[in-house]
């Protein structure tokens, strides 16, 4: 089994405020918001969520986040450069990063066994 497409876009961003602002004037709506500078926006319309994260501490970033039915049954045609396997997120999924052939990282998010998730 691969992936079944992308599910959202992780944003990182150095204003989540600002951030926001500019997402919810192109259409989206706040779906969860933390207490810590993060938050998930979806658009009515559908279509992958963007999570916005503030960052302070590294080069900023930009993700896609690919759905994965069962990380134990992941199994891609092609094995890929794993940054980081599957672990546990503190938003109730697990997440893998890989990387494509130019270095760009590729988030795979399953639910956690029982199948629990996020919204």
């Amino acid at each position: 089994m691969a992936t079944e497409g992308i599910e959202g876009f992780l944003v990182e961003t150095r204003n989540y405020g600002a951030t926001a602002a500019f997402w919810k004037s192109l259409g989206f709506r706040s779906v969860v918001e933390t207490d810590h500078g993060s938050g998930q926006w979806s658009h009515p319309g559908g279509g992958p969520y963007v999570f916005i994260v503030e960052q302070h501490d590294r080069e900023l970033g930009t993700h896609p986040v690919l759905k994965v039915a069962d990380a134990e049954a992941f199994a891609p045609e092609r094995e890929p450069d794993f940054v980081q396997g599957f672990v546990r997120t503190h938003w109730g999924t697990q997440q893998a990063l890989v990387r494509d052939p130019d270095g760009r990282i590729v988030a795979l998010e399953a639910p956690l066994p029982g199948g629990s998730q996020h919204g």
